[in-house]
């Protein structure tokens, strides 16, 4: 006979069925919350397959309002926009002209889908003939230098209807020179989302075959964090905030949990994570080959990203995600 004993508190009690554990959740999700990636390259009717990033495309301009409509029947209208432009050079001017990938892939977008919005990578990397993220100088990147071109590419993505931009260079000062650039531009109302804390990772690798954007030399180290410091991504962020950041972003996301943590518990801003090519094409591998359940993985990772205090996700999966979500399997 099992012996009797007093057990007051049942944790158990709230999770009897369904309906009451999810009365009970701590962490609750929402399309709204999901910003998909998406590439744009130049040319016409192009929707071309990223090997790496298995049911990802690069998208021509025309194209890109395609998927734009698949998008919003899907319930996502927040993406965030990476240029592949046919032309690069050692300075990236192709990043901030006029009729440049992005800019032209803007003005057509807001055009036709006005209910969406618009974030903008602001960075050098898929512009440069090189690969990195600003002007080389003695087997790095030359930081002031580089300043000035991100702040001109940022303007012109305001000026071709960007709703905000998303610098990921990691320059220092970056916030403050592109604030200053767009607030003399007419745009102070623009919002900047800034890759506060960027870590030199493994996990972009599919990304940068994606874009092109792989360092012809040396590597990031010398501008992106080291994955090694939590700390620095707190001072990055207080220092990010005074020069007018709005938003801040960690990416990678799964890894960096507690950097996500450590800015939500000690910053008022909204923040952003990533999670990254490299974590989408894990799962997409592992399922792929019958070691996970892929559903469960893309919602379990999704929430733990969310739990950890993410107030919103840029993530390959968002249109699975929102599906999931408006079925109920997640929420």
């Amino acid at each position: 006979m099992m012996q009797e004993f007093d057990l007051i508190q049942r944790s158990r009690r709230l999770r009897g069925n369904p309906v009451l554990r999810e009365l009970v959740r701590e962490t609750r999700v929402s399309p709204s919350a999901l910003i998909y990636p998406l590439f744009i390259r130049e040319g016409q009717r192009v929707r071309e397959p990223i090997p790496s990033l298995e049911g990802q495309y690069r998208y021509s301009p025309d194209t890109l309002l395609w998927e734009l409509e698949t998008l919003e029947k899907a319930g996502v209208t927040r993406v965030l926009l990476f240029g592949i432009p046919q032309e690069k050079d050692a300075c990236g001017s192709s990043a901030w002209q006029e009729n440049g990938v992005i800019q032209t892939a803007l003005r057509e977008a807001k055009q036709r889908f006005p209910q969406f919005f618009y974030i903008t990578d602001v960075c050098l990397c898929e512009y440069t003939e090189h690969g990195h993220c600003g002007i080389p100088c003695g087997g790095t990147v030359d930081n002031d230098a580089t300043l000035p071109l991100l702040a001109k590419t940022a303007l012109s993505h305001a000026q071709a209807g960007a709703d905000m931009v998303a610098p990921s260079d990691m320059m220092d000062g970056r916030i403050g020179f592109l604030r200053r650039e767009l607030d003399a531009g007419g745009f102070s109302s623009l919002p900047i989302l800034s890759y506060t804390a960027k870590y030199a990772s493994c996990f972009y690798g599919p990304f940068r075959e994606a874009a092109g954007s792989a360092p012809a030399f040396g590597d990031r180290r010398s501008y992106q964090m080291d994955y090694h410091n939590r700390r620095e991504a707190v001072k990055k962020a207080g220092q990010d905030i005074a020069q007018g950041a709005d938003l801040l972003m960690v990416k990678p996301a799964l890894p960096y949990l507690d950097i996500v943590s450590d800015l939500a518990a000690a910053f008022p801003l909204p923040v952003l994570a990533y999670q990254v090519s490299g974590e989408y094409a894990m799962i997409q591998a592992a399922a792929k080959n019958g070691w996970i359940d892929r559903e469960a993985a893309i919602c379990e990772t999704a929430v733990s990203i969310f739990r950890a205090g993410a107030g919103g996700l840029i993530t390959y999966f968002a249109p699975e995600l929102a599906g999931y979500m408006r079925e109920g399997r997640i929420g």
